[in-house]
């Protein structure tokens, strides 16, 4: 009887941390005692792992065992940590010599029968494992295809303890785990079932839409019900362009975190559309916890997060996607230590102009001027600078439903979103900035120069509408957009005027 020590690793936020399993099996009366931080589900692994040895053959001695998962600062949560510390126990009694798990990373939950269980955050701790310099991790079978995603290092995924052990002992040894040759690293495409030649009319909230993808600008769709705010948000999707592999990974690893990735097809090549219900709470938005762990902001990730009818959303929970929208990141504080997460997303948000929809047209409209008042005042100004592009969408025709007319595919409009989007890539090329939704202030007095004349109506909107510095540049990051959709090289009028468009309605709705 001996002492060992198996590497495994936690998860704190969506950082994976290095843990060492060590076990000393000694004389002394017979308990199975765990140590280091633990949480209550990985205490009760003792039980697992017990019945899990006893399931394989294997009788535990009558000697004090104990477990010790260090380092004791980190907290440890969930159920992988079973077969890890399955195996440290085997190496201390001697059934297989502790040097065979050198510069392996083992991570599984037990059954009470010895089977290893899938288990959540596989990708980012491979991931971790590659930069510790561990050549070998040993991962349940069902999440062996997430862990092959990551290069540079050899996957081994067991489905049972005893197998495990056996393939450790020499006597039968798992394959590691071989990407196909074709489709390896591609993510299941879903078949999408829309379209925007689905919709009819609507042709200014179309192009609002392309603007706002075009250049990664938070759009407001505002209009009466059934004008088809929702129906036209949850078509941006078609319209996005597809990540680069590296994003993919990133949005992977936090689907991954929350056990949201499919097993067969786990990289994720569709950036994220999150359709959030007006009920949700700060803590499912930005995250939280005992142990911190993304919401929906971090999920939305590389692409949109959805807000339908959004002033029915309780104020408070609108007022904590103000940081994000401007820093990209949530930084939350807890006591064992800060988290960071990430949240570069593009905000779009539905909503009606008054309680009962028809606001401004006065002769539908019932709601008086005090409930109209309290009902946009659900919105506060600070959240609405925030908002890059706000377009109305009326009332559709009969004329329109009744004679359809052929519209532009998704796939038409994605074709010049992707032209626009590579061309501030190569503008931005060797800079952090992805698109003109994220210029600073000092990169736009060099990319959004303004001539005399520009400047001139730049100077009379500033006065007429109200705006303030955030605002004043929002506009110049649209109209930089817009240009840049017309081929041009400069910011002209009709981009500046088609930007200040688009807020136009602080002054006609919230008299601001």
């Amino acid at each position: 009887m001996a002492f060992s020590n198996v590497v495994s690793a936690a998860l704190s936020g969506i950082q994976a941390e290095i843990i060492h399993v060590e076990t000393d099996v000694s004389n002394g009366l017979p308990v199975f005692h765990m140590v280091g931080y633990l949480s209550s589900e990985v205490k009760e692994a003792s039980e697992r792992v017990r019945t899990a040895i006893r399931n394989c053959g294997i009788q535990l001695p009558p000697k004090k065992i104990i477990v010790n998962l260090a380092p004791a600062t980190i907290r440890k949560r969930g159920a992988s940590f079973d077969l890890p510390i399955a195996l440290s126990v085997l190496a201390s009694m001697g059934i297989f010599h502790e040097n065979s798990l050198s510069g392996t990373l083992v991570i599984g939950e037990l059954g009470l029968d010895g089977s290893i269980q899938k288990v959540s955050g596989v990708l980012p701790i491979v991931r971790k494992a590659v930069q510790a310099g561990f050549h070998t991790c040993i991962v349940p079978k069902q999440n062996e295809t997430e862990g092959g995603l990551v290069e540079g290092i050899s996957i081994v995924g067991a489905s049972h303890l005893r197998e495990a052990f056996l393939h450790l002992k020499g006597e039968q040894k798992i394959a590691p785990y071989q990407k196909e040759m074709e489709g390896s690293g591609e993510g299941k495409i879903r078949l999408r079932r829309v379209d925007y030649s689905d919709i009819q009319g609507q042709e200014a909230v179309k192009r609002a839409c392309e603007v706002a993808v075009s250049g990664g600008h938070n759009l407001l769709l505002l209009g009466p019900p059934g004008s088809g705010k929702s129906m036209t948000a949850k078509r941006i999707p078609t319209i996005l362009p597809p990540p680069s592999l590296e994003e993919s990974m990133e949005i992977t690893e936090i689907y991954s975190i929350m056990g949201k990735v499919d097993e067969k097809y786990p990289l994720i090549t569709e950036r994220p559309f999150r359709s959030v219900h007006h009920t949700t709470t700060k803590a499912a938005l930005i995250g939280g916890g005992g142990i911190p762990m993304p919401g929906e902001i971090s999920l939305a990730h590389g692409g949109v997060l959805f807000l339908d009818e959004l002033a029915e959303f309780r104020r408070p929970v609108l007022e904590v996607l103000r940081e994000p929208l401007e820093d990209h990141l949530i930084q939350l504080a807890r006591s064992q230590g800060h988290y960071t997460f990430p949240a570069d997303f593009m905000l779009v948000a539905a909503m009606n102009p008054c309680p009962c929809g028809n606001y401004p047209d006065l002769e539908k409209c019932t709601c008086t001027q005090g409930q109209i008042l309290q009902y946009l005042s659900k919105i506060s100004q600070p959240f609405l600078d925030r908002m890059d592009i706000c377009t109305e969408a009326p009332r559709i025709a009969y004329e329109a439903l009744s004679a359809p007319k052929p519209q532009e595919t998704s796939e038409q409009i994605k074709e010049r979103v992707c032209r626009v989007r590579e061309l501030q890539k190569e503008r931005y090329s060797g800079t952090q900035i992805i698109n003109n939704g994220r210029l600073g202030i000092k990169e736009m007095e060099a990319y959004c120069v303004l001539g005399r004349e520009e400047e001139q109506l730049m100077r009379r909107a500033f006065s007429s509408l109200g705006l303030t510095a955030r605002t004043y540049h929002k506009i110049l990051r649209v109209a930089r957009t817009i240009a840049d959709m017309e081929g041009e090289e400069r910011i002209r009028p009709p981009h500046i005027k088609e930007a200040i468009g688009y807020r136009s309605f602080d002054k006609k709705y919230w008299g601001r």
